[in-house]
């Protein structure tokens, strides 16, 4: 005989998600029994009603007991004295459904509310369970939790990559989704950082680990909006606190209620029934749920999208900002340099950019990087360089058969007796005022320029245009660099509020000095940023996936280099913020016509809790909506379409 051994713990695991469910069920079904054996058996009809008031809430009995422990009255003990009073005055069907609609209320709530936690349960379900780990010499399955920084991991197409490292072999497309919401797959190859629980899509990888597993991007975004969840909103605070004094206050009505009745001639028994469906009527469950199943839904869809809320004040805070301030670097540009210009005076294009870029090349200067991979990516063939020499802060020079080719300012050419003409200093004075940093490229004569500068997000035109049409009042730029520079960004895209030439303390003042009028959100790279993020009525982020600070100071992270999802994070907040207006109004309007209804035509106990928990119920599906808010595509810039 084969014996079957079943471990409690995790069978309890296993069945208390259905408990809630069983309630409802086990109450509706002793009625119906009790129902049926009034007249036949009427001892047996009062047992069952017993057990289905014990079915239907003992869920409730627990809670109202921690609540009156901690010396407060909830609704769970407003109906829980509303199904005892039924019972006393022998309406024991009445109360059944009192607490079966209550129980079944409950019950919705907790699977509809563990909708809005999916977020955390799909994140977690990213993490691999085991990766194959370079071990003295042999390939080795381990477990994730024994990586450790340096390990070397193999990454097949079609897995997830186990922890956040950098590629050392191999190139692929991964499906990034997970972490950055960005949905088009990313190209990788040697020197790609990547993430774990994304997808490796085509090629197989070599990855070296950087992160220990417990460190990685996903756990800290699985812990960030498990913080941000557990987190109560303003409105949801106060409306606790509301609810602390509101049951309390329903009691004292419900008393009076009776007083009044009986004190006018009422029955007894009449008068104790009109006070206890005044008791269900008045609770306030629906307003209590309101805004949690809202907050709720918002945050995880935001999760879903590669936007993280680090709790629902901050969420309620960016549905209030009327003035975005961006930083430049890295947020509206790239952050890094990549020729403009190839403007040759004699001869082509392609031919100056191979004699720059051949010099350019045995150098480590930023502009000399961009100038090798302009022309690395058209594929130019170098020739040899011979007699290398750097001049720092003025330029380079190189042989190239025979010819000396000299890189640099207009001060290093003349030093060398190359003659800068008028027509030269008027082109480089024009690349200047559009933001652009200009070298010359010249031999014993100049043969071109060659114009070099942080360029602008694609998206980042898109982005601004679509806060614009969301009704942001204030758009400006803070930046560090050079006024020419910060200027040429903000006309494309058309900002006028520009401040170049800011230290980090610079920003954080200025930005401090605007919160004290305005509810001003700073998005920035969540770097040197730092002291202007905190400065913000919200700080927000870019790019966390790379950045560790990201994470940690700003109030909202945009986890991918999109800023579109800026738009949608606000455009999501203000929805929010419509969702719960719309759920306290209606619950509000339930509540005051059924008390209503009680208090002038009599309104029966059975139709006061279907009411009262038919609101409830509808308050918690309009809360769900906000899981199905779509983030946009990356729209095209205002004018694009006509210049197709």
């Amino acid at each position: 005989m084969r014996c079957v051994s079943l471990e409690f713990p995790s069978f309890a695991r296993r069945l208390a998600p259905l408990l809630p469910g069983a309630q409802p069920l086990a109450c509706g079904l002793l009625l119906l029994v009790g129902r049926a054996a009034e007249h036949a058996a009427p001892s047996g009809a009062t047992l069952a009603y017993m057990l289905a008031y014990v079915s239907g809430g003992a869920g409730s009995a627990a809670a109202a007991w921690k609540a009156l422990r901690g010396l407060r009255v909830d609704v769970h003990v407003l109906m829980l004295l509303a199904a005892l009073g039924a019972a006393y005055l022998g309406e024991w069907p009445e109360g059944g459904v009192l607490l079966l609609l209550f129980s079944l209320s409950n019950a919705l709530e907790y699977y509809a509310m563990g909708r809005t936690r999916s977020a955390i349960t799909a994140l977690m379900a990213l993490r691999p369970t085991a990766a194959l780990v370079r071990r003295g010499g042999e390939w080795v399955l381990v477990p994730i939790e024994a990586l450790r920084v340096g390990d070397r991991v193999v990454v097949r197409p079609g897995e997830r990559i186990p922890a956040d490292g950098v590629v050392v072999h191999g190139s692929s497309s991964v499906d990034q989704s997970p972490i950055t919401g960005e949905s088009i797959p990313v190209d990788v190859a040697v020197g790609s950082s990547v993430f774990a629980g994304t997808i490796n899509q085509r090629g197989s990888l070599e990855v070296e680990v950087r992160r220990n597993p417990e460190d990685t991007v996903l756990n800290r975004i699985i812990a960030l909006v498990e913080e941000a969840q557990a987190t109560q909103a303003p409105a949801q605070r106060l409306i606790d606190r509301f609810g602390q004094v509101y049951s309390p206050l329903v009691i004292l009505g419900s008393a009076i209620a009776y007083g009044v009745l009986a004190w006018f001639g009422s029955p007894h028994t009449v008068a104790l029934y009109r006070a206890i469906t005044l008791l269900v009527v008045a609770s306030p469950c629906a307003v209590v749920i309101s805004t949690p199943a809202a907050v709720l839904a918002a945050i995880a869809n935001a999760a879903r999208h590669g936007v993280l809320f680090k709790g629902g004040a901050y969420l309620e805070l960016l549905a209030r900002v009327d003035t975005v301030v961006f930083d430049k670097t890295r947020t509206l540009t790239h952050g890094r340099p990549t020729v403009t210009d190839v403007v040759p005076l004699g001869g082509d294009d392609a031919a100056l950019l191979t004699l720059a870029a051949a010099v350019e090349q045995r150098s480590e200067h930023a502009l000399a990087e961009a100038i090798t991979d302009a022309a690395r990516r058209r594929g130019l063939p170098l020739p040899p360089v011979d007699a290398f020499a750097s001049v720092p802060g003025c330029g380079v020079q190189g042989t190239i058969r025979g010819q000396v080719v000299r890189i640099g300012t207009e001060a290093f050419l003349r030093s060398a007796g190359v003659p800068v003409d008028p027509p030269v200093q008027e082109r480089l004075a024009a690349l200047r005022r559009q933001g652009k940093t200009s070298v010359v490229v010249a031999t014993d004569r100049v043969l071109g320029i060659i114009a070099v500068a942080d360029t602008l997000r694609h998206e980042a035109r898109a982005a601004v245009d679509a806060l614009r049409d969301l009704g942001i009042e204030r758009l400006a730029i803070l930046s560090g660099d050079h006024p020419e520079t910060v200027i040429s960004i903000g006309q494309q895209l058309g900002i006028d509020d520009v401040h170049a030439g800011l230290l980090p303390d610079d920003k954080a003042r200025w930005i401090a000095d605007l919160a004290r009028t305005r509810v001003v959100a700073m998005v920035g790279d969540g770097v040197n940023d730092a002291p202007a993020l905190a400065a913000a009525s919200v700080g927000i982020a870019m790019g966390a996936a790379s950045t560790d600070a990201a994470m940690e100071i700003a109030d909202v992270v945009l986890m991918g280099d999109d800023l579109t999802r800026l738009p949608y994070a606000v455009t999501l907040s203000r929805r929010t913020r419509r969702v719960i207006a719309e759920s306290l109004g209606f619950a509000a309007l339930v509540v005051l016509s059924l008390v209503t209804a009680v208090l002038t035509a009599g309104l029966p106990l059975a139709l006061g809790v279907v009411g009262h928990e038919g609101s409830t119920v509808l308050v918690i599906l309009n809360g769900l909506r906000l899981l199905a808010s779509r983030a946009p595509g990356r729209p095209r810039p205002r004018g694009e379409e006509e210049r197709r």
